[in-house]
């Protein structure tokens, strides 16, 4: 753990340290919180601001909801099905500066209706590509219901992810961010790939 990972933590009034793989099993992935630095890097991206709302898919502890709502002043969705992790969650939007800009939701991402105000997901592989399928599906229906611009991002995405992704007709990769720190590592995968959902397939 960096000192960076318990100063924004003491800063945002929380607590989102630490693996949790409780209740995790093939098709939904252990908890691992996003690490400040790539959460900064986004931030500063220009794909967030106050008029978006974010879903964190698998937020865990709720990390990145707090620190997007507190940084860009969106509003965000973390929905999460492990019920430990949800009431971390819920403790910590206690004690979180703008916890009141963050709901949270203890669902299955499958059954996560979409509401219309919904423009940016955020995806630390949280569960298999079968069920990110049906959360693909969800999101273009209620993008075909009230058209507008949906931007995916995936942090770390797996090999799996990124083969599927790349299959999909209604997916544009509009972007990629490359977080390796400088001179550290040469991980290929530590990186945000940002995509625009499409409404209708071709």
């Amino acid at each position: 753990m960096t000192d960076m990972e318990n100063e924004w933590d003491k800063l945002l009034h929380i607590k989102t340290t630490g693996r949790d793989d409780t209740i995790s099993d093939l098709v939904r992935y252990p908890y691992e919180p996003t690490d400040y630095s790539v959460l900064e890097q986004l931030a500063g991206s220009g794909y967030i601001n106050k008029s978006n709302t974010v879903v964190d898919y698998g937020c865990g502890k709720g990390r990145v909801s707090f620190f997007l709502s507190s940084q860009t002043k969106c509003h965000t969705i973390g929905i999460e099905y492990n019920p430990r992790l949800y009431q971390r969650a819920c403790s910590n939007q206690e004690t979180a500066p703008r916890g009141n800009r963050v709901t949270l939701l203890e669902t299955d991402a499958t059954d996560f209706v979409v509401p219309e105000k919904v423009d940016r997901c955020f995806f630390f592989n949280p569960f298999s590509v079968e069920i990110l399928r049906t959360v693909l599906e969800n999101l273009q229906k209620s993008c075909q219901a009230s058209p507008r611009e949906i931007l995916l991002i995936f942090y770390y995405p797996s090999p799996s992810y990124t083969e599927y992704l790349a299959s999909v007709s209604h997916l544009t990769l509009i972007d990629t961010i490359d977080c390796r720190p400088k001179g550290k590592y040469k991980d290929k995968r530590e990186k945000l790939m940002i995509f625009r959902l499409d409404a209708t397939t071709n």
